[in-house]
């Protein structure tokens, strides 16, 4: 495999599940009335209202006031559903628990000094999460390792499609100016990895501690060994 570009699911693949499920998803619910709250008049938040009361009201015809589209974004996060207004809004709650130091991001042992080798090697990294972008940079910011930021060079959230969709790899690649074949794409969910590799990129399973591994794509524990493991011939991209 000729790579140029990691591309780097976080939950379950950079980022244990329990941070995102137990630390993560339970702030932004307990402070997402008092948010809304706080900052109504804010035009960010005016739009995450509009687009859960209209996707509502696409999918039920019923028309919602904003207290209940409150309420529609909190069953929205037990449900752990992929809205980008949900993920929007719980990227600026969790800004405020990052700078706050109410938590600092769980990042797995050999997840940095995976990074930093393949920077060495040359290639470019990028992250795909169903967490918005801001979120994304957010958890890279305030990692228990420190400002990570600077290790990353493309950020990509459900604005570019569902993760289970082959088409949005293929955007992804257009964005990075890069062949679909350059680029591999790590995550723990098989349903991910066959979209991505129907859309032409190289993929592997991360399998951490309670993920199950698929029968269909090349599987891995953790990152220490995944170049000399996977014979990647790397493909220095241009400064």
């Amino acid at each position: 495999m000729t790579i140029e570009v990691v591309l780097l699911d976080i939950e379950g693949t950079t980022t244990a599940k329990s941070f995102v499920f137990d630390v993560l998803f339970p702030y932004a619910r307990a402070h997402l009335e008092s948010y809304v709250a706080e900052h109504r008049d804010d035009p960010r938040v005016r739009e995450i209202l509009r687009a859960t009361r209209q996707t509502v009201r696409d999918e039920s015809g019923a028309a919602i006031d904003d207290e209940r589209a409150v309420q529609t974004l909190l069953r929205w996060i037990d449900a752990d559903r992929k809205h980008t207004a949900l993920k929007t809004l719980q990227g600026y709650i969790w800004r405020s628990g990052y700078e706050s130091g109410a938590y600092r991001a769980h990042l797995y042992a050999d997840v940095v000094p995976a990074l930093d080798r393949w920077l060495a090697a040359g290639l470019r990294l990028a992250i795909y999460s169903s967490g918005s972008v801001e979120a994304q940079q957010l958890l890279f910011a305030h990692t228990e390792e420190g400002d990570l930021r600077d290790r990353i060079s493309a950020y990509f959230d459900t604005r570019v499609g569902q993760k289970r969709d082959a088409a949005s790899y293929r955007t992804i690649a257009e964005t990075l100016g890069v062949d679909s074949s350059s680029i591999l794409f790590l995550s723990d969910v098989t349903e991910e990895l066959d979209a991505a590799s129907i859309a032409g990129l190289q993929v592997v399973q991360v399998v951490r501690p309670g993920t199950e591994a698929g029968l269909h794509h090349p599987v891995i524990a953790d990152f220490s060994r995944l170049v000399d493991g996977f014979s990647i011939a790397v493909s220095p991209h241009p400064s």
